[in-house]
């Protein structure tokens, strides 16, 4: 009678771990799924894959307490808009066009509900839900960032305008993503 019982245990506690594996791997690959390319990002600036995950849910659990909101029709009108004017703006000054393609996407932002202070919380909080598109920012941020200081080719600063384009698309959609994109 002893043997059955320690048997059972056994498979019991089998059980048991192939359940907490199942649910760890089901997790993992929700957290791949959702965060895109800044999955394999973070968990790479991270001491360990635990800690890089652990990074991605509290990302996840401040997003959630964020108020992101969906953009009416007429106010993704009016940004539509201001984005034509950004673009016609870059045949004759590409810099301030890059420029004004950074502040209108962050006006954006800051209208969907995202807060806008600091870049690399920006960066965090914006992988929740467009980490596909994330690497599109930081490129254009950093074409922005050498622009201020005239360190940019035109041709970097038609990427940068490309860039932008990507994560403003997925933000005035309301993360839907339509099918355009060129400067």
């Amino acid at each position: 009678m002893s043997l059955i019982v320690i048997i059972v245990i056994a498979v019991v506690v089998v059980l048991m771990v192939c359940a907490v594996t199942a649910r760890v791997v089901m997790r993992r690959r929700e957290l791949q799924e959702r965060f895109g390319p800044e999955y394999d990002r973070t968990v790479e600036a991270q001491d360990s894959r635990r800690a890089g995950e652990h990074e991605l849910r509290e990302r996840e659990e401040r997003h959630d307490a964020l108020n992101i909101k969906p953009l009416s029709a007429p106010v993704r009108d009016r940004y539509a808009q201001d984005w034509a004017r950004v673009q016609e703006r870059f045949v004759d000054r590409p810099d301030d066009a890059v420029h004004d393609a950074d502040r209108l996407v962050t006006t954006l932002m800051s209208e969907r509900g995202y807060p806008t202070e600091d870049y690399e919380q920006q960066l965090k909080d914006l992988s929740v839900e467009h980490g596909n598109t994330l690497e599109h920012y930081r490129a254009a941020h950093e074409v922005n960032e050498r622009s201020s200081h005239h360190q940019a080719t035109t041709e970097e600063l038609r990427g940068a305008m490309v860039h932008y384009r990507a994560l403003f698309d997925e933000l005035l959609h309301n993360g839907d993503r339509p099918g355009s994109s060129a400067a």
